[in-house]
């Protein structure tokens, strides 16, 4: 696993930080990173970008006078809460479009997918590093959702015990039980990158 993580990049895996001194320093610090978690998760980079610039507006609007220590729990939930929601909206809208049809536009020509440019190193610098992170990718997303979400903010964003307990709504015992777990079943999937 420590092979794993090396080779998935610093900025996924820097751990505790210390604190920013602006708001948009820290909305910065963790925009990549958020991003990332939020793609995993929903597996769709359009709606991966919405549910960061969501989370980071609502952070801006409701959380911009709080101590800038609780910046990064009250992001990550709101980050968490907004996730679950484009979800939740996704199910929905795959049971409307089911009945009704859809992803076409009036000429009955499919829609075009915008994806954004990819502003990382070239193909070739990456190539071991994008076989490593699909690896994980995969074996991230069979995780069930809790524990997908205590391994992300406790292994990933670097989130202590009682932050992720905060940020998934729970208790740290439960953030411990599901972070044990997914360890457990990642250890097992990832076993070829020992």
């Amino acid at each position: 696993m420590n092979s794993l993580t090396g080779t998935l990049g610093t900025d996924m895996l820097e751990h505790v930080r210390e604190t920013p001194a602006t708001l948009d320093a820290f909305l910065a610090q963790v925009e990549r990173r958020a991003f990332r978690m939020a793609e995993l998760q929903l597996r769709q980079r359009e709606d991966a970008m919405d549910a960061v610039q969501d989370a980071m507006l609502r952070l801006v609007r409701h959380y911009r006078d709080k101590p800038a220590a609780e910046w990064s729990p009250l992001f990550w939930g709101i980050l968490r809460r907004r996730i679950v929601d484009l979800q939740r909206r996704r199910k929905v809208r795959s049971i409307v479009v089911g009945w009704f049809g859809g992803d076409r536009d009036d000429d009955g020509d499919e829609l075009p997918v915008w994806e954004p440019a990819d502003r990382g190193p070239g193909p070739l610098d990456r190539l071991h590093d994008l076989q490593s992170y699909a690896d994980m990718a995969v074996a991230v997303r069979q995780l069930p959702q809790r524990q997908r979400e205590a391994f992300m903010l406790r292994m990933l964003e670097g989130l202590d015990v009682a932050e992720t307990a905060r940020a998934m709504g729970c208790s740290e015992g439960s953030v411990k039980t599901h972070l044990s777990r997914a360890m457990h079943h990642l250890r097992d999937q990832l076993e070829d990158w020992r």
